[in-house]
């Protein structure tokens, strides 16, 4: 403890400017961040929680008053508290050294079968176990989320399951309708739940609003838990729709699930002091994987400024890896959160199922569009404009007119108007309404459970629906679910965030894609299964979409490859799964995105859809260590004593800080700011079974710029299993912000490790010509 207390040589100069000032009265939640726990024999996790105490006390009047303001001592893998404190306090301690940031705490949002056979994870025996059932048994994967229903057949324990990992140090907490002799088993083996930071917020849980335990009151997190390492459960289904046998990713993985957000209005509130603590007692348990579907939208802050940055740092220290959601603030640009460049952060796409339903219109024309629709309906048809203003159909426009035995037909927009679904829904139920339905853009429209029977059709034969005469006759068939595959499938989800990162260009986010869209997986009876409060059908299985679903894929995914490749970082597994990933559907295409006709590119999709099978085994990796994260974090204006803090390891910034971040040895390759010829360095490894082995390069050029490789041949042996490439990237044209995508791959006939390139050509501002060296420095 001796280094911990450096800092307090600031404080008397610091507290007695504090003294001297006005005082802000207004009081927030603040996160102070210490940095990196030196883990050896002489760390006491009470000695550390004494030290934030103490440190503390000196923005109080007395220990007292400290001791009630906070909230978290994290002392298990990393430094810092959680506390209750005005602006001026929160100064003070920011000023003091050793201190590394201090932020106030924000809220989070939670980010909201078939998946695995679309995805190449099947349940066949043909050639031996299938890879989901062979391994993760020896995995632990930590849920960040809003808790779990352990009743669900999902958290049933495996067949032969064996006690929990030796290095298991989590337990299950008691709670509201959680008794852990009952609820926990050798399949879900902890659950903790976090609450102080909400109800700071929001006052004490009432106990018909929550749980005041791990018990999921909203369903989300179960869904998310089932998805990622749900057991095998036979006869899974949704009002008969997507049956079969739904499973997680690792089904034989451990599941332990940290409850982190909470029910306010029924939306899922997570505020960062309870998810920060969360991670900290997390990686103390031993977990092997965190799986986190919340996130910020942009304006993003400052890394470590942030529980998810700092939590998953830590984490890719100790050798987890940690899986975010990329945010459902799509299709706009540089909506994506969850940016930081040591975790997985996840797109969502769409499979190849689908729920057609047809329309039969005065019994001479049939439509098809999607839904989820129980029974045949027959009624006549609504054309909005009679019935609300406009034709837009919300209830602000609504003529308070009666639609009984009618089936409501509104656009998704009428001119600048955009109407959201759900305000549809709402308001063709309020006005008793047969059925709704939603006119979308083309490949836009997806089926989703409602209060109200809803069918979504694409805006060609809605048009047409449009221009029959008001109250003609209609019938609406009962859904089916179909498997086509000729269907374009994967495709991008609207919804899904998109790259480029705002706060660092240099690393491609989203690193990749995953199914999202009507996942199929267990859920909490009591909670509505629709986005509407006074849905009051209870059911077991749900179908819910969101980027929030795509991330426990890849999760699940990532518990497989710790399981197989266990001395693989995380920086290894990452690797594995971008550089083998696709960005061809099944027909050869381009991955389309929704609502448009146009091909997927990295911003929308990462390096692409995630490729399971392949990223057992992919060749090569690009490998990254703490270390390797020096430069990035000299880059943002961290000194070297902070760093020393951070990673917990002396270290020395470059001396010259042009020493860029697209240098540092990320699976896909980014420049955002190409001025003119530079040099990009990358580092290889062969983790193949063949150790003597030879690849060769290919490049796809980005549009207006010349891509050199050196050396165009790597060699591999026992004594040479790492090697380096240098790329040189010359702009051929004069532009000013536009993105060019290529990519280079290198194969040994067998396997293809791609990289995604993207370029931004920048050289429009009359700069002179000049160019970077090798080590991406730059030369006048």
């Amino acid at each position: 403890m001796a280094d911990s207390f450096r800092c307090f040589w600031g404080l008397s100069l610091s507290l007695s400017l504090y003294l001297m000032q006005p005082i802000s009265t207004t009081s927030h939640v603040y996160i102070v961040y210490l940095g990196h726990i030196h883990k050896n024999h002489t760390h006491d996790p009470f000695l550390t929680s004494d030290f934030h105490l103490q440190l503390l006390t000196n923005v109080f009047h007395s220990k007292e008053e400290a001791n009630q303001a906070m909230l978290y001592s994290y002392k298990h893998t990393f430094s810092g508290f959680a506390a209750t404190l005005n602006a001026s306090q929160a100064a003070v301690l920011k000023n003091t050294r050793g201190v590394i940031s201090v932020f106030e705490s924000k809220v989070l949002q939670l980010h909201t079968t078939r998946s695995w056979d679309f995805m190449g994870l099947t349940l066949d025996y043909t050639h031996g176990t299938p890879l989901q059932l062979s391994h993760g048994d020896d995995v632990v994967v930590g849920i960040l989320d809003t808790g779990v229903w352990p009743d669900s057949a999902s958290f049933a324990e495996e067949p032969g399951m064996g006690p929990a990992p030796k290095n298991w140090k989590g337990k299950c907490n008691a709670g509201k309708e959680f008794n852990p002799k009952k609820e926990c088993n050798k399949k879900l083996i902890g659950a903790r739940y976090y609450l102080k930071g909400f109800e700071g917020r929001y006052g004490k849980i009432k106990s018909h609003e929550e749980y005041k335990s791990a018990r999921d009151f909203l369903g989300h997190g179960t869904h998310t838990a089932s998805t990622a390492v749900g057991s095998r459960a036979k006869h899974a289904t949704l009002f008969g729709f997507a049956g079969g046998i739904a499973r997680g990713g690792a089904p034989r993985a451990r599941l332990a699930v940290y409850k982190v957000c909470w029910s306010k209005d029924f939306d899922g509130i997570c505020t960062e002091e309870d998810v920060l603590a969360a991670f900290d007692e997390a990686l103390s348990d031993g977990v092997h994987v965190i799986s986190a579907s919340f996130g910020k939208s942009p304006p993003l802050r400052a890394f470590f400024g942030s529980s998810a940055d700092i939590g998953s740092f830590h984490a890719m220290q100790l050798g987890v890896s940690v899986v975010f959601s990329g945010g459902n603030d799509g299709p706009e640009l540089s909506s994506v959160g969850n940016v930081n460049p040591w975790s997985i952060c996840v797109a969502a796409s769409d499979m190849d199922r689908r729920f057609p339903t047809k329309i039969l219109v005065d019994r001479t024309t049939f439509f098809v569009g999607e839904g989820l629709i129980t029974n045949h309906i027959i009624g006549v048809l609504a054309n909005a404009k009679y019935y609300f203003s406009g034709g837009i159909c919300n209830t602000r426009n609504w003529k308070n007119v009666s639609l009984s035995g009618m089936v409501l037909v509104c656009f998704s927009n009428d001119g600048d108007q955009v109407v959201k679904s759900e305000d549809a829904e709402y308001v063709a139920r309020r006005a008793k309404a047969a059925a709704l339905i939603f006119v979308q853009p083309l490949t836009r429209p997806v089926a989703a459970l409602s209060i109200i029977p809803l069918l979504r059709i694409d805006s060609i034969q809605g048009t047409k629906l449009l221009l029959l005469p008001n109250c003609t006759k209609v019938e609406i068939f009962p859904s089916e679910t179909a498997l086509k595959r000729s269907s374009p499938a994967p495709m991008v989800s609207d919804f899904s965030s998109r790259g480029p990162s705002s706060i660092s260009p240099d690393f491609l986010k989203p690193d990749i894609s995953a199914p999202g869209i009507n996942i199929l997986a267990a859920w909490s009876p009591n909670a509505p299964p629709s986005v509407f409060t006074d849905d009051n059908r209870s059911v077991h299985w749900n179908l819910i979409s969101g980027t929030s679903m795509s991330c426990p894929h890849v999760s699940g995914i990532v518990a497989l490859l710790k399981s197989a490749h266990p001395h693989w970082s995380p920086a290894a597994i990452r690797s594995a799964l971008i550089t083998t990933a696709y960005n061809i559907d099944m027909n050869g295409d381009g991955i389309l995105v929704e609502a448009s006709q146009k091909s997927s590119d990295p911003f929308d999709i990462g390096s692409g859809h995630v490729n399971p099978v392949q990223a057992f085994d992919p060749g090569l990796i690009y490998d990254m260590k703490t270390r390797d994260y020096i430069v990035f974090l000299c880059n943002n204006g961290y000194s070297e004593e902070e760093i020393e803090a951070l990673c917990g390891e002396s270290s020395r910034c470059p001396e010259r800080h042009e020493l860029a971040d697209w240098n540092i040895n990320y699976p896909s390759i980014t420049v955002s700011d190409l001025k003119c010829t530079t040099t990009v360095k990358r580092t290889l490894r062969n983790v193949g079974r063949i150790k003597t082995t030879i690849y060769f390069a290919s490049i796809v050029n980005p549009n207006g710029v010349d891509v050199f490789v050196w050396p165009k041949i790597l060699f591999f042996s026992p004594l040479r299993e790492q090697v380096t490439y240098y790329l040189t990237l010359k702009p051929l044209k004069i532009s000013q912000g536009r993105y060019g995508f290529g990519s280079i791959t290198w194969s040994d006939g067998f396997h293809k490790v791609r990289s995604p390139l993207v370029v931004q050509v920048n050289n429009g501002g009359g700069e002179e010509e000049e160019s970077h060296d090798q080590h991406g420095f730059m030369n006048m």
